[in-house]
């Protein structure tokens, strides 16, 4: 079979687990495609390699593929996401003596009680002239609007009392040891790094911010999917496969491996492994606990780009200051998901296909089965820590609520 080149840039992150995987384990091999990984340490790397043309698709934050097809901050590329690679797996750690000022003694506090202990020491810290300083990977990054999310919804004022900087993930660790920043919030293995030089104490994740959010995607130009669709499939299909891999748990200690290679994420493959595995330590010295769906990468159709996802990215750039709301550019930004062309890779098969392109997140309380165009379909719970829903048709009145 002739193999078709494709490149592919990431990050060293767990999850970019999916595109290594499929090289890997030889399902893109199988589909005809002779995958190329491209490593880079910084997401704006990762995004301009993407944009000029020096890979054709990437590991990306997904807000990100939606800031880069508004125009935002540079000139707009149309982007297009037609397969997420994972939900979750971001954490907030901590400075040690920050950490210990919100108490939890080694367990993670719910949501609710943390981030008003944690506005508390913000007030405290305002009041005295300072600012609590955060570090994200990047401006439009899940990692920046869950964080924001949290705190604004706990009460904190975050123009006012708080500072955010962009740190590439490699480096958050060390920010975080020279007193640059008093927090992070990284993907793995960022966060576990952080604990074992005890640096850092992890006081809580992405998946009890929001159950079931984007974080990264597979991100490459709208152009790219239009000219070479049945190359597009086939892609999708091999990174499909490599999910059901990376979340068979016979499988967690070879995956851990392969992605602790040094042309990958070059480091620790017990920490990886925790990360899928769903056991963190939180804390120096302190036995890993078990966080239930901390990385969700294949299950429940975490892998279809729902629009909604979109939207609700869209909502929260706005919230923090990032864009001002406008219809053309809210139709835009939903418009970078691409459920049509995840349906079309998998007509034909035993994957099951959501009917429907959009959903109200936050608002499964319980499992529930949905409607499908293939298949059975059964959706886990994914709301929000503080009880909220986001109905995409409903926009003003979602961003009328928040500002109030």
């Amino acid at each position: 079979m002739t193999q078709d080149r494709f490149r592919i840039g990431f990050l060293p992150l767990v999850d970019a687990a999916l595109p290594i995987l499929a090289r890997e384990l030889g399902f893109a091999e199988q589909e005809g495609i002779d995958l190329e990984l491209v490593r880079d340490t910084s997401w704006a790397t990762v995004r301009d390699r993407l944009i000029y043309g020096h890979s054709d698709a990437a590991h990306l934050l997904a807000p990100l593929a939606i800031a880069t097809t508004l125009g935002l901050d540079r000139p707009a590329v149309s982007m297009a996401v037609p397969f997420v690679l994972g939900l979750n797996g971001n954490a907030v750690t901590l400075a040690p003596s920050l950490a210990e000022a919100l108490g939890g003694k080694g367990q993670l506090l719910d949501s609710r009680t943390s981030g008003q202990r944690l506005a508390e020491l913000i007030h405290l810290r305002a009041q005295e002239g300072a600012k609590l300083r955060f570090g994200v990977v990047h401006r439009y990054s899940s990692h920046n609007y869950m964080l924001q999310y949290w705190l604004r919804a706990s009460g904190v004022d975050i123009a006012r009392d708080t500072e955010i900087f962009t740190i590439a993930p490699p480096f958050a660790t060390d920010a975080l040891a020279a007193g640059e920043v008093d927090g992070i919030c990284v993907g793995e293995p960022w966060n576990s790094v952080a604990v074992e030089r005890g640096v850092g104490v992890i006081v809580n994740v992405t998946s009890h911010i929001w159950l079931r959010g984007v974080e990264k995607v597979l991100a490459m130009p709208a152009s790219r999917v239009e000219q070479e669709p049945e190359l597009v499939h086939r892609l999708i299909r091999a990174l499909y496969a490599a999910g059901k891999a990376f979340v068979d748990p016979e499988r967690s200690g070879a995956n851990a491996a392969l992605l602790a290679r040094a042309d990958y994420l070059d480091g620790s493959a017990d920490l990886i492994e925790r990360a899928i595995a769903d056991k963190i330590k939180l804390a120096a010295g302190q036995e890993p606990v078990s966080i239930p769906d901390f990385m969700f990468q294949h299950r429940e159709a975490a892998n279809f780009p729902w629009v909604s996802q979109a939207a609700w990215l869209y909502a929260q750039m706005v919230l923090a200051g990032h864009t001002d709301k406008a219809d053309d550019d809210y139709a835009a930004a939903q418009r970078v998901f691409r459920p049509d062309v995840y349906r079309a890779a998998f007509a034909g098969t035993n994957v099951p296909l959501p009917g429907a392109s959009a959903k109200l997140e936050g608002g499964i309380a319980n499992p529930m089965g949905v409607g499908t165009i293939q298949g059975r379909l059964t959706l886990g719970p994914d709301s929000f820590f503080d009880g909220r829903l986001f109905d995409p048709e409903q926009l003003d009145s979602y961003l009328d609520a928040t500002s109030d």
